[in-house]
């Protein structure tokens, strides 16, 4: 499709759908109830690392090359071996069924007719293999919450493998719960509601660990697992070692930790600030990509998570040299605005969006992007 093919298809468009993140986020407001609707939107503490997120982007300003031929776009990227179409990945986020009944088989539907990498979460409503027999043949990647109980960590992993999960998403962030005060406020906690079951209730490991069969016993469980404040560098080389997958570390904001990652053997590193729902006053997670990327010097792939919300946003991480980049709230919303197909619809928005923007810069391949000029306020 050309990029005047696109204009007409958007200006033709009859779909009642909200055209921008902003509007999906109002329409989501007034859809369901406010306890998941505020834990879908907010940050931790005073919210200054969510709104650093966003600020971030504002910073940079792009400098435009023109007289290039546009008229085919390649926006194709490789990843541990594999061509993928986009640049884009379905960023690991928990719990989905808070946003609608299908919750992560929704999702993962929209990931798989969108050839977007999916990364499914510790901490999800249905199962890994539930997931696995919904998009069979999409690339999977799991996102890994470490355990107190480690025998059950390592069962997570082994389940991963055997479910066809390609890799291995450790994040690191997350030692303890950041300080929510709108969930406290509003007396909402999806995991005390049982909201990331899906995993856990079809652990063998976690399950023998229990001390009893009730519900009460089985949340008691989960909440005792999922954070994790002994986690460290001994933890990631072990777990390097206990599997083939690629392991990537996600919740990387200095550039020392990066080169401690690669120096453990990690392949690749998420840049992520957790949407800034997890330490408040935190940098921006573009502000610290820059000197991440310098630090890594292309010897494993940098995926960019924080506060993409438009496809000119995934366009200047890229540019700053993200090789691709994870998208979260926003599908979110989409799901709870229309299941999957709101799913798919927020995310093929962001894609068309990008590839105007690319091709308005005067850049015809991803491969290309870091050539441009970016200034910075």
């Amino acid at each position: 499709m050309t990029n005047r093919d696109l204009l007409l298809k958007n200006i033709g468009t009859t779909q009642n759908f909200p055209l921008n993140f902003d509007e999906l986020e109002q329409a989501v407001k007034d859809k369901i109830e406010v306890g998941p609707y505020s834990y879908i939107r907010s940050g931790a503490g005073s919210e200054q690392s969510l709104h650093n997120n966003r600020a971030a982007f504002a910073k940079y300003a792009i400098v435009p090359r023109f007289l290039n031929d546009v008229s085919t776009l390649d926006t194709s990227i490789e990843l541990f071996g594999k061509t993928h179409p986009t640049p884009f990945l379905f960023a690991p986020v928990g719990m989905n069924k808070i946003a609608h009944e299908d919750g992560e088989l929704a999702v993962v539907r929209a990931a798989a007719s969108l050839q977007m990498p999916y990364v499914q979460s510790t901490v999800s409503s249905y199962s890994m293999e539930r997931i696995a027999t919904e998009a069979p043949n999409h690339t999977k990647w799991f996102q890994l919450y470490w355990s107190t109980n480690e025998d059950i960590a390592w069962s997570m992993v082994e389940r991963a493998e055997q479910a066809g999960f390609e890799a291995i998403v450790l994040t690191i962030d997350t030692v303890m719960l950041g300080w929510r005060e709108h969930d406290v406020r509003n007396q909402f906690s999806p995991l005390k509601r049982g909201y990331a079951r899906g995993n856990y209730e079809d652990d063998p490991v976690f399950l023998a660990s229990l001390q009893d069969e009730s519900e009460g016993a089985f949340i008691d469980g989960l909440l005792a697992n999922i954070f994790h404040p002994t986690l460290n560098w001994g933890n990631v080389r072990e777990l390097k070692q206990r599997t083939n997958l690629p392991i990537l570390l996600k919740g990387i904001l200095h550039p020392e930790d990066a080169l401690l990652a690669i120096e453990a053997g990690v392949d690749g590193i998420f840049v992520s600030n957790h949407g800034g729902r997890q330490l408040d006053g935190v940098i921006g997670s573009l502000d610290a990509l820059p000197a991440i990327v310098e630090a890594v010097a292309g010897r494993i792939p940098i995926i960019f998570d924080g506060g993409v919300y438009r496809g000119i946003d995934v366009l200047k991480a890229l540019a700053l040299g993200a090789t691709a980049v994870a998208i979260g709230r926003p599908f979110v919303y989409g799901l709870a605005y229309s299941g999957e197909s709101g799913v798919r619809q927020i995310m093929q928005n962001i894609y068309d969006e990008f590839k105007v923007s690319m091709g308005l810069s005067g850049i015809s391949r991803v491969h290309d992007v870091r050539s441009l000029t970016l200034l910075q306020s």
